[in-house]
């Protein structure tokens, strides 16, 4: 009976951890997700300033090869006007270069290719260039052409956006700047170099992570593959111990009723007395409206009451005569054997205290354990009404039946010493509803008029 609530638990454990490998997989997707962007833009910042970097070492280095035997002497970049038209043509033949302009570190605008009145002129330093000059180190970037100021020349090139590169002029002793280079070039090639190394990393990343996923993915699903079959197999084994449970409870109630049967068997005067006990006391039950569990338990617990009477002497238990103060405590002793017995089976669990405590009384005078009123199983107390009621109506070697009026007199007067008012109670109604289920039946109609 406990398999259906223990299969209903593995399957919610089942179904919570499958649920958990799902979460940790949308998990793991989200993490790869975030990890990918974060590593792709750390790559792609890398990547643009690698090129940005190498780029300007390109052009700087191009252009001082250039200009820089012409324009730089004795250690100062001198201004110049003309006499540079081979500088210009090398310039020109680097076709990526749109403008050059050459800077004495006082603002000193000494050479350019562009708008060639400007050279000589002086400019307030600022911005990149100042920054070039005050610290001795190289920029480069990709601006907007749109710029005013002596930048004003480059913003009517055609260009909308430019490869900017300031580069210092450093002295011979390399300890200062003393002048520095300002080229401009056309960034669309560098564009596209970056653009498609860009495309490459994120293509990268996303394969090496998507590839990721999928690994989980799959570790995931064998994962939840394995819990499937070994859940599956659990389940085979679980009902194959089940079953093979249930046949051994089967083989064990069998035995427990071959015994009960063998009690039985042993006193003729009492043949057929575990079914009668029973069939009273469940309808009594039935009387009092006790759930259908409780019924059950009842049912056992009338057909077992006596089954501890296996271990009292048939010399003791078919006697005649009084018994003796021993062979009494002898018989007193059954509902505990009894109880110890049936305690065996778990299919008899609900029964065992109702068989220990089916003798005692209601005003504590009973056996085992003297329990009184309310403390005894109400169970307990409907198959010990149900005992006795059998046992005065049937022949036995110390005591003839006793007419059905006398019984039922008899019952009423235990009412509220020997047993429980309510148990009496369902008895006279259950003797008015359904006299059939008290025997004698002869005798029913004489005792309802008592």
């Amino acid at each position: 009976m406990e398999g259906a609530p223990n299969s209903g638990r593995r399957r919610r454990r089942l179904e919570r951890s499958l649920t958990l490998l799902q979460l940790f997989l949308l998990a793991s997707a989200l993490i790869l997700v975030a990890g990918g962007a974060a590593l792709g833009w750390l790559l792609t910042r890398t990547l643009e300033s690698q090129a940005l970097e190498a780029e300007r070492s390109k052009l700087s280095l191009y252009v001082d090869g250039v200009a820089g035997p012409t324009l730089i002497r004795d250690g100062h970049v001198v201004v110049t006007r003309s006499g540079d038209a081979a500088i210009r043509g090398a310039i020109r033949s680097e076709r990526d270069i749109v403008s050059v302009k050459v800077w004495r570190a006082d603002g000193t605008l000494a050479w350019t290719n562009v708008a060639r009145g400007r050279i000589g002129r002086r400019f307030p330093l600022a911005g990149d260039l100042a920054e070039t000059l005050a610290t001795d180190r190289a920029s480069a970037d990709i601006v907007s052409a749109d710029e005013g100021g002596e930048h004003a020349v480059e913003s009517h090139l055609g260009f909308a956006r430019l490869f900017e590169v300031y580069a210092p002029i450093q002295s011979r002793d390399g300890v200062r700047a003393i002048g520095a280079y300002e080229i401009y070039a056309d960034p669309r090639a560098l564009d596209a170099l970056i653009g498609s190394r860009r495309r490459m990393i994120w293509s990268a990343v996303a394969l090496v992570f998507v590839a990721l996923w999928g690994v989980l993915a799959l570790l995931v699903r064998r994962a939840s593959q394995m819990l499937r079959r070994q859940n599956a197999k659990l389940r085979s084994q679980t009902a194959r111990l089940f079953e093979a449970n249930r046949l051994l409870e089967a083989n064990a109630l069998e035995a427990v009723e071959t015994l009960n049967a063998t009690v039985d068997a042993k006193d003729p005067y009492t043949a057929g007395h575990s079914q009668r006990v029973q069939r009273i006391a469940v309808a009594l039950g039935e009387e009092l409206g006790l759930a259908a569990d409780r019924l059950d338990a009842l049912r056992f617990a009338g057909l077992f009451h006596d089954i501890g009477k296996i271990a009292v002497p048939d010399a003791v238990l078919l006697k005649p005569e009084a018994l003796t103060d021993a062979e009494y405590e002898l018989v007193k002793r059954h509902p505990e054997d009894g109880a110890r017995i049936v305690g065996r089976l778990r299919r008899l669990e609900a029964a065992v205290p109702l068989i220990r405590h089916h003798h005692e009384r209601w005003d504590g005078l009973g056996y085992p354990d003297g329990l009184a009123g309310d403390s005894i199983p109400p169970e307990a107390a409907l198959v010990g009404l149900a005992d006795a009621w059998d046992a005065i109506t049937t022949d036995r070697p110390y005591s003839p039946a006793r007419p059905l009026a006398d019984a039922v007199a008899e019952i009423v007067r235990c009412r509220g010493s020997q047993f429980a008012p309510t148990a009496v109670d369902a008895f006279l109604a259950v003797l008015e509803q359904s006299p059939d289920v008290l025997e004698p039946p002869e005798t029913v109609a004489d005792a309802l008029v008592v």
